[in-house]
């Protein structure tokens, strides 16, 4: 099947449901995408006004550089963490905007919480990668906030702190500091990303329908070089790569036939000056017209084949890891907190003569 004539567009890059701020400069970058709210626990928090003997909650004397996990989504259960083990987020600074928001002010709402999130978390978060945050990469940036209840009381305090979402909005464990990470948007060879309406969504497993499957990922440095490779030297070189690692996962499975074919993610110039050098390779079913995404359920890799070893340690799985790198998507719609918007996404492909597809980067915004 030839697709000169359409566009097949990539789940790989797509973002959404979060804020885009315009205009940060710290690091030379000029977007920032801004993750869901979340609300700190009600539970055994000492607020004035209760007459328990206080409990403080590890969200509460949390600082920069604590990593946090929890199990139950009031977050009843949270705790610090190690930050080479799962966690869901990781602080990068407090604030107090209570000269903003007196004692009488009212409860914000998710357009209020994405002000106070774009004033008050950007530049700390910036800070705290040293400048280099990836607008295109696996990390957002959100803030802690308090619940209705700790701030009816006068709670005015949250915390700032970077986190990975996926792509149908839920919340993904991450594992190691973000400082030290490659903040690349990859998955790890064997992940499956679901259907969200017609866009990619959250890891499935692989029996159900999904958009695309993973089936490695390409260190651009190491197969390029360290100066920033454009779009069109990585569809130069990636075809030749990803068609490798297409015969090998899969067996050397006959993909046109099937409808499927191989694929690639690129990475920009602010990713590459943020550090972000890996890329996957994928397999994705050829869509029928132009209008989105096309699934297809069942795993295509080898039945036969070895266990998978993967170039970064697994992100989507809660497995215990010393300094991960890689991870998953980000959001693309349907935030748990509400929030609207969209972060820059590279989307579309076109064919090679190998039957492999290539993309081309392009970048959008939602104010």
């Amino acid at each position: 099947m030839s697709m000169n004539a359409q566009r097949f567009r990539r789940g790989g890059h797509i973002r959404g449901t979060r804020v885009v701020m315009v205009g940060a400069s710290v690091g030379g970058f000029l977007l920032l995408g801004l993750s869901a709210f979340t609300s700190w626990p009600v539970s055994g928090t000492g607020l004035v006004g209760t007459t328990a003997k206080p409990t403080v909650n590890p969200a509460y004397e949390s600082e920069a550089a604590d990593c946090l996990n929890w199990t139950k989504a009031d977050l009843s259960d949270v705790k610090k963490v190690d930050c080479g083990n799962q966690h869901l987020f990781e602080v990068t600074g407090k604030v107090d905007i209570s000269a903003e928001y007196a004692k009488e002010a009212k409860y914000p709402q998710a357009a209020d919480w994405q002000k106070i999130s774009l004033d008050h978390c950007a530049k700390p978060s910036l800070d705290y990668l040293s400048g280099k945050l990836d607008p295109f990469g696996k990390y957002t940036v959100g803030p802690l906030n308090p619940g209705e209840q700790e701030w009816n009381a006068g709670f005015r305090t949250l915390r700032c702190g970077l986190q990975v979402v996926g792509p149908a909005g839920g919340l993904l464990p991450s594992f190691g500091s973000a400082k030290k990470q490659d903040q690349s948007d990859v998955y790890d060879p064997g992940v499956c990303l679901g259907l969200n309406a017609k866009s990619v969504g959250d890891p499935v497993d692989c029996a159900q329908p999904h958009t695309f499957e993973i089936i490695g990922v390409v260190d651009l440095a190491a197969t390029i070089g360290e100066e920033f490779p454009p779009p069109e030297k990585q569809d130069e070189v990636l075809p030749g790569v990803c068609d490798k690692m297409a015969a090998e996962y899969t067996g050397g499975a006959d993909l046109k036939a099937k409808g499927l074919v191989a694929t690639w993610d690129n990475r920009a110039p602010e990713s590459w000056a943020a550090g972000s050098r890996r890329v996957n390779c994928k397999i994705g079913a050829v869509p029928a017209d132009a209008s989105g995404l096309t699934a297809f359920a069942g795993s295509v890799r080898n039945p036969d084949a070895p266990p998978l070893t993967t170039s970064n340690p697994p992100q989507t799985t809660a497995v215990s890891q010393a300094e991960a790198t890689g991870a998953p998507l980000h959001s693309e719609e349907g935030s748990p907190s509400g929030s609207s918007g969209s972060k820059p996404t590279s989307t579309s492909q076109k064919p090679s003569d190998s039957s492999s597809a290539t993309s081309t980067t392009t970048t959008t915004k939602t104010p």
